[in-house]
């Protein structure tokens, strides 16, 4: 059996799970996410839950390519009052903060937040893995080859499901090694990767799982999906829902998605499928 423990309440991964996005930032790549106010908010987030995401994974900086950083205490002002405010109206409720800075992490969760969502697997803070250790969180590692800025700039590997497994077989040791227990994979659609690469992430997903930890696939309607289908991030949605069902096919424990029901709905039929005789 497969379980998270968010701060105390056992999140079992035993069937795949939906994790629904709200971007607290002016610059989202998906015009879907808005700069919110607290109605605004609690509205989101209540339809998330109702649709059926088990976590609300709340973000302050724009990780598209090419974005610029911005500060830890700008990310934090931009961040705490969305996790207060759903935290405040759904205490239940499981949120990961999406950050690559230790400061951060810590303040979201000091307010709320169980999870730590780290794009840099600790390589954009030093302190950060001895921080989610010391805050007894669940801990996402994702592969980005560069960092936002650059990622995109020719992406090369020799191998890349190869050169990302032998990644995380390191990273898992040093999130273990600092004293992490509950660690979470994430290959890193569309971050240092071409779309090329990005399917063969996906069409290889299943190897991921050898690591034994659960695996997460954020591919929501990102570049993979609208320039292949020609169409944009707006349009996506039946794409998202065809990769996610792919991603389920291979292994995924975990969909981090910007249409919650459509997805929830992709792993309902995936279950059934499974249990068929």
């Amino acid at each position: 059996m497969k379980s998270i423990n968010c701060k105390g309440k056992l999140l079992s991964l035993d069937n795949p799970i939906v994790m629904g996005i709200i971007n607290a930032t002016p610059d989202s790549f998906y015009k879907g996410d808005l700069h919110l106010n607290n109605d605004e908010i609690l509205s989101f987030a209540n339809k998330m839950i109702e649709d059926g995401a088990a976590i609300i994974d709340i973000g302050g900086q724009s990780t598209r390519p090419g974005s610029e950083r911005i500060s830890a205490e700008e990310e934090t002002d931009r961040v705490l009052p969305v996790i207060e405010t759903i935290k405040k109206e759904f205490p239940d409720s499981i949120i990961s903060i999406d950050t690559y800075h230790s400061a951060v992490a810590k303040a979201a969760v000091n307010a709320g937040a169980s999870i730590v969502n780290d794009i840099s697997a600790g390589n954009m803070d030093e302190t950060m893995l001895e921080t989610v250790a010391a805050l007894h969180t669940v801990y996402i590692c994702m592969h980005m080859q560069g960092t936002p800025a650059s990622m995109q700039n020719n992406p090369v590997y020799n191998n890349v499901v190869l050169e990302v497994v032998d990644f995380f077989i390191q990273k898992i040791a040093q999130c273990r090694g600092a004293g992490i227990k509950d660690v979470i994979i994430d290959p890193g659609f569309g971050f240092g990767k071409t779309i090329t690469h990005n399917f063969q992430l996906l069409k290889n997903l299943q190897q991921f799982s050898l690591l034994d930890v659960p695996v997460l696939a954020g591919i929501s309607r990102k570049r993979t999906i609208y320039k292949t289908l020609g169409v944009t991030a707006a349009d996506a949605l039946n794409g998202s829902t065809v990769l996610h069902t792919m991603a389920l096919l291979n292994g995924a424990n975990i969909l981090r998605v910007h249409d919650v029901k459509e997805a929830v709905e992709a792993v309902t039929l995936f279950n059934a499928y499974k249990k068929a005789p």
